[in-house]
């Protein structure tokens, strides 16, 4: 699909040239100065999760994707850019699911208030869906990612009609802040109630604020006239969230305190090869329901056999953890990767070969509030290994790992996890 996109836009450009007599050698080299500087802009722009236009950049996240609940969702995003206007944007999005046979939409506004500091107001209203248990950080949709591996397996999502105002700030070249306030209105998909002072909530309205902090204290950055740049990515960076739900605000049924922590490190050795390291973890306290808790970035299939499971293995995904099997209101997951530097078999035939050790725990307070109440919680500790064989062909290779410890399950063959996996860059 990327390389698709790629051509498509090579073709268009090539179109909107003309024959012409030849130029003298120092004009060309100019002109392909000038074209390779446009080919590396297209690329960053892509690279961001975006196709330029004149006045709107294509958001490529809503062109198409699967999960369990809606099927194929497919559907068109975009936001204004510059040449439309350097004070306000807007931005929206328009998807369908097949298999659920719903529209979802976002639209929002946003006006720039400080250039220097790329700060911006924006105001957004949502009717999509949620996976249950998810705990994104809000900064991290500056972010953007070709491939979500996991989004192929995922069943369990919550509606969510959301009205929201943001702050994006840069309080310092290597701190990035995001503010929320927030009120949704909430309807799980699945049967699923929170009980609270003898009243059974299927449905709920949640008021909550949240600050989130990106700080990059080693990476390098560069000023330009189009905004603040990270020239040079070095780690480990560190990811901070606070949220606060209120009772009572706007109609909102819970008050709840959640405080998240992401920790990223990398190290590149002399030979090339790479060692990453992360650390996940998340506490909820007070009248916190199901849909705003943890589960552990589980992706696997609950089907019998090793081939039935057969699936994509995502990038920090615990890859023989059942989907819904774990949930928590506190956990720790810690995650440790070494990639070698690619094997030279031909000059075509270069595979890569990672090994992979994987940690969670968790406990759950009162879990007789969620009802029904058929998932386990993470006490003991979970521990998976395994290892990927990437690139063999077409950016394609092979997962695999192994679940040991106390969680390990009685019929042998639910251990394992055998999948492919999907590695591209630009």
């Amino acid at each position: 699909m990327i390389r698709f996109l790629l051509l498509l836009v090579c073709v268009l450009i090539c179109s909107n040239t003309y024959a012409q007599k030849p130029l003298p050698s120092e004009k060309d080299s100019l002109n392909k100065s000038v074209d390779s500087i446009k080919q590396q802009s297209l690329i960053k722009h892509i690279g961001n999760g975006y196709l330029p236009s004149k006045f709107v950049n294509i958001d490529l996240r809503y062109l198409f994707k699967f999960n369990q609940f809606e099927g194929f969702r497919t559907g068109l995003g975009g936001i204004t850019n510059k040449n439309f206007s350097d004070k306000f944007r807007i931005d929206t999005y328009l998807v369908y699911g097949f298999r659920d046979n719903n529209f979802k939409y976002n639209l929002g506004f946003g006006v720039k208030v400080a250039s220097k500091t790329n700060t911006w107001l924006h105001a957004s209203y949502t009717d999509d869906l949620t996976e249950t248990g998810s705990s994104g950080f809000l900064t991290d949709k500056r972010f953007f990612q070709f491939f979500e591996p996991r989004l192929l397996n995922i069943d369990l999502f919550h509606k969510h009609e959301t009205k929201a105002f943001a702050i994006e700030h840069q309080i310092s070249k290597h701190l990035l802040s995001e503010t929320e306030f927030a009120n949704s209105k909430i309807e799980p998909t699945y049967n699923y109630a929170f009980i609270l002072n003898d009243k059974a909530y299927s449905k709920f309205i949640l008021s909550t604020f949240k600050i989130s902090l990106q700080w990059s204290p080693f990476s390098d950055y560069e000023f330009t006239k189009d905004g603040l740049f990270e020239i040079n990515t070095r780690y480990p960076k560190f990811t901070m969230q606070y949220t606060q739900g209120f009772n009572g605000v706007i109609d909102s049924d819970f008050q709840f305190t959640k405080l998240d922590l992401r920790i990223i490190h990398k190290i590149t050795h002399a030979n090339n090869s790479r060692t990453e390291a992360a650390l996940v973890s998340g506490i909820a306290i007070g009248d916190t329901p199901l849909t705003h808790l943890y589960h552990a970035y589980p992706n696997n299939i609950n089907k019998e056999t090793v081939m039935q499971r057969f699936s994509v293995a995502g990038t920090s995904s615990f890859e023989t953890m059942y989907f819904n099997e774990f949930f928590s209101d506190k956990f720790t997951t810690a995650q440790l990767k070494h990639i070698f530097n690619r094997f030279k078999v031909t000059e075509r035939f270069r595979p890569e070969l990672v090994l992979i050790t994987r940690f969670a725990i968790g406990e759950m307070s009162n879990i007789s509030r969620h009802q029904p109440a058929s998932f386990n919680t993470l006490d003991h500790g979970y521990f998976e290994s395994g290892f990927e064989i990437n690139r063999i062909l077409l950016g394609f290779g092979l997962s695999f790992a192994y679940r040991y410890g106390a969680y390990h399950l009685d019929n042998f063959e639910d251990n394992f996890a055998l999948k492919f996996t999907f590695n591209i860059s630009l």
